[in-house]
């Protein structure tokens, strides 16, 4: 499976530490398709996502539909994290152009690349 930028995984998050986001949740795919798609990298990136609203261009929202979520949700730009390939549990879907240039446009400011 080709998991590309903005597509809806299911991963497991467990272990985790203080305020880090844990449990089995979605997440948006944020690597670069022919990086992940290495079979050297064995990482991927993602920003998990949670039903809780937020306030702000670190947490974007998403909405239910193409995405596979089931309500509308938020992306937690302050949450990114490599995980192992194997964390992933399913593809759901993938967001559209607009919330993947929202969640883009949260990762330069969080990252400081604006």
């Amino acid at each position: 499976m080709r998991l590309q930028r903005g597509t809806i995984v299911l991963v497991d998050l467990d272990p985790t530490r203080g305020h880090e986001q844990k449990g089995l949740r979605p997440g948006a795919i944020v690597s670069d398709p022919d990086v992940t798609e290495d079979q050297r990298f064995p990482m991927l990136c993602i920003v998990p996502i949670t039903g809780t609203a937020g306030e702000g261009a670190l947490y974007p929202a998403l909405q239910p539909g193409s995405s596979g979520l089931r309500k509308r949700s938020f992306a937690l730009i302050d949450q990114l994290r490599s995980i192992d390939k194997r964390r992933v549990r399913r593809a759901f879907g993938s967001v559209t152009p607009n919330e993947l240039e929202s969640i883009d446009g949260g990762l330069r400011l969080y990252l400081g690349l604006a």
